[in-house]
């Protein structure tokens, strides 16, 4: 009997099927425990197919990596519509974050966990993803400001850091609720904009949160 043919296929779709192997082994079993043969048997294709298409497991993990980050990055642009309120854009971002964390727990796991904890140059990668969803939040947190008053007064460096702190809380929440049977990606948002949207809520109108009886200051 002679050897079974495999129907030929584009190298773009080869190539989808291992990051999906990829993706899925490194996100349960994580990147050290990771073997390519697995990935390979996984994505039904030979070991020097893998190493063929993607050099090491090294870059097998980047690629993994970078794909998965534009996928978020892209599902929470496209879960906010402008012309919506200020805090209906922030919660339809947050719902999306959470959509897309929650049906794809092994691509969030690889981002959030994996990649931040083998250090260089895989956390670079992360930074990056990072770093724009800061500056995206950032913008609608202005939004909010621009519909809140006509003239905002907020410095800089403290919406860059609402924004730090609202992704750093959304993170966290993603970790919580994929691990905590029963929450869902609305539950999840909603608990994050009602801790949020309070607190940001009183700063728009001018009514920022101090200390009472101490006499430090908190500076802006």
């Amino acid at each position: 009997m002679g050897a079974v043919k495999t129907k030929r296929m584009p190298r773009a779709v080869r190539e989808q099927q291992m990051l999906d192997a990829a993706v899925r082994t490194f996100g349960q079993r994580g990147y050290m425990a990771a073997s390519m043969d697995e990935i390979a048997e996984l994505a039904g294709v030979s070991k020097p197919l893998v190493y063929l298409y993607l050099n090491s497991k090294e870059d097998l993990f980047t690629a993994c990596i970078r794909r998965e980050a534009a996928a978020l990055t892209a599902a929470v642009r496209a879960g906010v519509h402008p012309e919506l309120a200020a805090d209906r854009q922030l919660w339809e971002g947050l719902r999306a974050f959470f959509t897309h964390t929650a049906q794809n727990p092994d691509g969030w796991s690889v981002l959030h966990l994996q990649a931040r904890t083998h250090g260089e140059p895989f956390a670079s990668e992360v930074a990056a993803m990072r770093a724009e969803i800061v500056a995206f939040v950032t913008q609608l947190i202005l939004a909010a400001a621009r519909e809140a008053h006509r003239d905002p007064d907020l410095p800089e460096r403290e919406v860059a850091g609402l924004a730090e702190a609202l992704v750093g809380a959304a993170e966290s929440l993603a970790d919580w609720a994929n691990a905590t049977p029963g929450v869902t990606e609305t539950e999840a948002a909603a608990t994050l904009m009602n801790f949020a949207w309070s607190g940001l809520g009183n700063l728009m109108g001018g009514r920022p949160w101090t200390p009472s009886g101490s006499t430090h200051e908190v500076s802006g």
